[in-house]
């Protein structure tokens, strides 16, 4: 069984008892980390892929150490012009150890879950307002758009626009619009 996780910012295919070095985590060493965003699933042979993620899909794994990378030096030269720049780094790196794949069931973050509800309950009627003058507002645009400059302009001189000669037609649609 194996697993491609996203695991802070990175794509990692992981399986159980293994190490992975990814960019430092803010756990602290011996703590246990779930992962969720799971990207593919592959248990004897049936493959799941997710769109984008796998629903109720968690890697579990514990931090085993944090520490940095081998140097990795940056040398940067324009020949017969004198430029020479020599410059390096050591990423910060966090060992993790997977203890485990978890296929359904998993507990996604709490925080999500009381957003996610909270919204629903509080906006729906604001929801329902916001959309029908979004509507209008693009059948609007729309007509104006499939019209010419030339249209365009005699509208704006009809509804008296002053320095409607020189604006563009994303201008006079802008203009018309308001």
């Amino acid at each position: 069984m194996y697993a491609i996780v996203e695991m802070a910012g990175q794509q990692f295919k992981v399986a159980k008892d293994q190490k992975v070095y990814v960019h430092r985590l803010q756990e602290d060493e011996g703590k246990k980390v779930t992962f969720d965003k799971v990207l593919l699933l592959e248990d004897g042979g049936n493959v799941t892929i997710g769109a984008p993620v796998i629903e109720g899909a968690a890697v579990e794994a514990k931090v085993v150490k944090h520490l940095k990378g081998d140097k990795v030096i940056v040398f940067k030269k324009k020949r017969r012009k004198g430029y020479q720049k020599k410059n390096g780094h050591r990423q910060y790196l966090t060992e993790i150890v997977v203890e485990g794949i978890v296929a359904k069931g998993a507990k996604i973050a709490a925080p999500a879950k009381a957003k996610a509800e909270a919204k629903p309950a509080a906006e729906p009627k604001a929801e329902k307002k916001a959309e029908a003058p979004k509507k209008e507002a693009q059948k609007a645009t729309e007509d104006l758009s499939s019209k010419t400059v030339a249209e365009l302009k005699e509208m704006a001189k009809a509804k008296e626009i002053t320095g409607y000669s020189s604006m563009k037609k994303a201008e006079l649609i802008e203009a018309l619009s308001k």
